[in-house]
């Protein structure tokens, strides 16, 4: 009968065999690929620009990168993702949610030393309608003024809890463009 193996390791199969040589020239090209790369090997902590506060909305990942790519802050940016942006952080209907927000905000300010804090609600947004019914967002400018009232509550509240802290507020359509309400 055959011997059978599940897996294959580097002492079973000759051609996976790793020499120490071989283990020592591979592991110096990794380490001398990421000492090129700089922003690969950023310390957990250190200075940089911003926290992005965005929604959930697998819809708005792009377009929200390429709005930071835009600004020069990859690399220079913590991120956090929760339903409805700004509107999961301020509105009633989620205040479960709200404690996690402002611990993380504490963190990223602590690690970090972030200077300033953009929040980018969007258009179409589904926690918005579940937090404030859907005639709050039946039409563009109801909409829009749905947004900009949870807007003025986040920079209310972040202007009580991190008083040092810059805010900006956006409101972006699923083409990336925006308004804001700075």
């Amino acid at each position: 009968m055959p011997h059978v193996h599940a897996a294959s390791c580097s002492c079973c199969h000759p051609d996976i065999r790793l020499s120490r040589r071989k283990f020592l020239t591979t592991s110096a090209a990794g380490a001398a690929a990421l000492l090129a790369t700089p922003r690969l090997v950023l310390a957990a902590s250190g200075e940089y620009e911003a926290m992005i506060l965005a929604c959930i909305d697998p819809r708005l990942q792009e377009p929200v990168h390429a709005y930071a790519e835009k600004r020069h802050l990859i690399g220079q940016y913590s991120q956090f993702v929760i339903a409805g942006a700004a509107i999961g952080v301020v509105s009633p209907k989620f205040a479960d949610w709200h404690k996690a927000f402002w611990d993380n905000l504490a963190v990223s300010i602590e690690l970090h030393d972030i200077k300033s804090i953009i929040a980018i609600d969007h258009r179409d947004c589904g926690a918005a309608k579940i937090a404030y019914g859907e005639a709050k967002v039946a039409d563009p400018g109801v909409e829009t003024e749905t947004h900009k009232a949870a807007m003025a509550e986040f920079r209310k509240q972040v202007g009580e809890r991190q008083p040092k802290l810059k805010v900006e507020t956006l409101l972006m359509a699923l083409d990336g463009s925006f308004v804001s309400f700075d």
